[in-house]
């Protein structure tokens, strides 16, 4: 792997040299354009406007017209000529806590490797950063651009998190929000409920690019010829438009309930890396339990396409769970808020090792 930067790391008198390279490589499925008439490639030629003659890309340099229709040519050795491109160093400018830079803020990031014959002075930042719970703000110039980033640790590394510049993040507002929404204490209370059936901790591992897979999937199967994914038959009442709210949180409580029931008594609960507990005390003391209403812990599943539900599914569910959505349910239909149930002790939380 070729890194695709070197300097330095300035941390106020001390020098660490440095090589970047790219932390994250796109694995995405890559196609060419052909004719569809008879498979041939499509190739894409630069050619001159003025001449008519197809150029090299060798022989292609950047420029920028004026408002006015003037034209400026600029070279890379212009571009090497700006003083904030012309440094080979990252300097660190404060210290800040994570949590105050906007993730929408976050690019590309870079790891960086000691190129020192001694380390010491790399993991002597290293070590500072991890225990100083904060992340480094700093400057470098990056492919002639200079570059706001975020350097934290990762692992055994020093990784840099490049970020956007503030006026690159747009200020959208849109109508439907500006007025005043309200929403009832009984729906708070009922999504507060559906939330705490999926708590789980972040496991990355459990996730895949199901779209590359079955991409995949469907590219040998036309290399041999045959059909990938032979149609399905629709199942009836799918994406059925919500119209009360409450009705399709309460059914959403109940499905998920139901789910975890099903993987308890399949022994598929445990699988895979346990989160928190399934069922813990709702706010205000309302609807909730301590884990003994048919909310058991398990592993968490992707969350499955929701469909119009029936009576029959109404019927299946755990008995508890359909008395505290009715509960819910109930008294919002009747004008107030439901009524707290008695105090249960939460359920103690689990974390797996």
């Amino acid at each position: 792997m070729r890194s695709i930067w070197k300097g330095s790391l300035v941390f106020g008198l001390v020098n660490v040299p440095v090589a970047v390279y790219a932390a994250t490589e796109d694995k995405d499925i890559r196609f060419h354009q052909v004719h569809g008439a008879d498979g041939g490639r499509i190739r894409y030629q630069r050619v001159c406007e003025v001449c008519g003659k197809q150029v090299q890309f060798g022989d292609i340099v950047k420029a920028i017209d004026s408002d006015d229709g003037r034209t400026a040519i600029i070279t890379d050795e212009d571009l090497a000529t700006l003083p904030s491109n012309s440094g080979r160093e990252i300097d660190l400018l404060s210290f800040v806590p994570a949590e105050q830079i906007d993730p929408v803020l976050y690019e590309s990031s870079y790891v960086l490797e000691p190129t020192s014959k001694s380390p010491k002075a790399y993991v002597l930042l290293r070590e500072t950063l991890a225990d100083s719970d904060r992340v480094a703000i700093v400057h470098f110039a990056l492919r002639n651009k200079t570059r706001l980033a975020a350097l934290r640790v990762h692992g055994d590394n020093l990784l840099i998190q490049t970020l956007r510049w503030p006026d690159e993040v747009r200020e959208i507002e849109f109508d439907q929000l500006s007025g005043a929404v309200e929403v009832s204490a009984a729906e708070k209370q009922m999504a507060a409920l559906l939330v705490d059936s999926y708590a789980d901790d972040f496991h990355p591992e459990q996730h895949e690019d199901t779209y590359r897979v079955e991409l995949q999937q469907l590219i040998d199967a036309k290399f041999e010829g045959e059909e990938a994914f032979p149609e399905a038959p629709a199942e009836e009442g799918e994406d059925a438009e919500v119209l009360d709210l409450l009705a399709a949180l309460q059914r959403s409580v109940q499905r998920r309930d139901t789910q975890a029931a099903g993987e308890e008594a399949t022994g598929t609960a445990g699988t895979a890396p346990a989160g928190r507990s399934r069922r813990a005390a709702a706010p205000d003391g309302g609807v909730g339990g301590d884990g003994g209403d048919g909310g058991a812990s398990s592993s968490r599943t992707a969350p499955t396409r929701r469909r119009t539900r029936t009576d029959a599914d109404a019927s299946a569910e755990p008995a508890p769970a359909r008395k505290r959505a009715a509960k819910a349910a109930g008294g919002e239909q009747d004008g107030e808020a439901a009524a707290p149930a008695p105090a249960k002790k939460p359920a103690r939380r689990t974390r797996s090792a």
